[in-house]
């Protein structure tokens, strides 16, 4: 695993954060590359959980190094919070964090305009973060940098040019009180001084460790269908979620990236609004969101729940170039009967076996399925593919089939023990 990338392969949520520290296991860089405090990553290490909004989550492993890269847009408070979190665990961060210098700093003006936004207009179901805005900033050539954070001149001048933007859009658009540079500026450069001992320049330091043999992890946040080019538009975050964003998001070319590897839960899930074609009827729904525990780390927001949907796995497969697919939650379905896999989309006279763009063909078609035979047989205990139910297998084996991705990784529950290499 020279350099390798990990990316959510749905809508998101697919249990990357466990993946992710199991593979870290074996890597020496662990590196974040794009979205904000808006992803959450859970990783349940024996009695204990940890869910890790910002900071990669190789930092449970001891020695490893993290970074997190250009690409991500950084809130202080929360990176600060999460920070003081992982000391008083008892993890080591001094010496084993490092910020890029040229990645956004997500003010509070972001976190209003977001929220102001979603109220006003057709709900995205953002996480009211300030992550939109803040990107968009960062495309209009006004955002506030890291490195901005520790040139007091510099950001004197960002922000006083900003504020009175933001503070002119907030009173006459929304109606809303604008914010007071002085309390800003001095709140901002206060958290400049705090974090300065993780900045550094990153992409030196990455490119570095990978001319020196280093093994390097990037993990992505959210899903590739919430990509900001090939999610389902609008509703979608504010990044490149896809592989992809790993070179843009850490100045790390592609031809030093070897392996991409896609996580999918054995189901379907999304959180928030927009189209989603496998979503199951109510009654199942909270049967499998009661068992997958699908409520948001973030937002605690209950999650939409559904079959698994092959037609948006090719897609991913496709857009990221992923080699490999991990499995995981595949015990949430022990107790179901019969289970559907979804084939295509019937919109009118056309099936589509390619994921339409199409926002009004995603919401008015209607699924194609197959049907296979539950296992009815609890797989949460299985630490060998050998074990796994006779049907069980089989719905792996179409899975892996439809997608034409070999399946490597199995996971039938939240702890790292409840995870087994696929046989096939």
């Amino acid at each position: 695993m020279p350099s390798s990338v990990i990316v959510g392969a749905q809508w998101g949520d697919e249990g990357k954060g466990k993946v992710i520290d199991i593979f870290a296991a074996k890597a020496d860089y662990i590196v974040r590359y794009q979205g904000g405090n808006n992803a959450g990553h859970t990783v349940v290490i024996g009695d204990d959980s940890f869910i890790l909004h910002l900071i990669p989550s190789g930092i449970l492993h001891k020695k490893k190094i993290c970074v997190i890269g250009n690409g991500v847009v950084i809130d202080p408070r929360a990176l600060l919070e999460e920070i003081e979190m992982l000391k008083g665990r008892g993890i080591k961060v001094d010496g084993r964090l490092f910020i890029s210098e040229e990645a956004h700093v997500i003010l509070p003006y972001h976190k209003l305009l977001d929220e102001l936004k979603e109220q006003k207009k057709k709900k995205i179901g953002t996480t009211k973060k300030g992550i939109g805005p803040c990107y968009a900033d960062k495309v209009a050539r006004s955002g506030i940098r890291i490195i901005d954070l520790l040139e007091e001149d510099t950001l004197r001048d960002k922000l006083r040019a900003n504020l009175e933007e933001k503070n002119s859009v907030l009173a006459k658009t929304y109606g809303a009180d604008g914010f007071e540079f002085i309390s800003v500026y001095n709140e901002y450069l206060d958290y400049g001084r705090k974090i300065k001992k993780y900045i550094c320049n990153t992409k030196r330091l990455l490119n570095d460790a990978i001319d020196a043999k280093k093994r390097v992890l990037f993990e992505g946040a959210q899903g590739t269908l919430l990509d900001v080019d090939y999610g389902t538009y609008p509703f979608v975050t504010s990044s490149n979620s896809s592989a992809g964003g790993a070179s843009t998001g850490t100045g790390v070319g592609p031809n030093k990236i070897d392996k991409v590897i896609g996580v999918v839960k054995a189901y379907t899930t999304r959180v928030g609004e927009g189209p989603f074609p496998t979503e199951f009827d109510d009654l199942l729904m909270d049967k499998i969101r009661q068992k997958g525990k699908e409520f948001g780390a973030t937002t605690g927001r209950p999650r939409r729940c559904g079959w698994f949907d092959s037609v948006v796995v090719r897609h991913s497969v496709m857009v990221n170039g992923l080699d490999e697919l991990v499995v995981t939650k595949l015990d949430v379905l022990d107790e179901l009967d019969t289970i559907k896999i979804c084939t295509g989309y019937r919109f009118g006279d056309k099936v589509y076996d390619d994921f339409p763009s199409s926002i009004k063909v995603l919401t008015g078609c209607r699924p194609v399925y197959e049907e296979l035979p539950g296992w009815l047989k609890d797989t949460s205990g299985i630490t060998d593919y050998s074990r796994l139910p006779v049907n069980a297998k089989k719905y792996l084996k179409r899975m892996q089939y439809l997608l034409n991705t070999k399946i490597v990784l199995i996971s039938v529950g939240s702890k790292r023990s409840q995870t087994f290499s696929k046989g096939v």
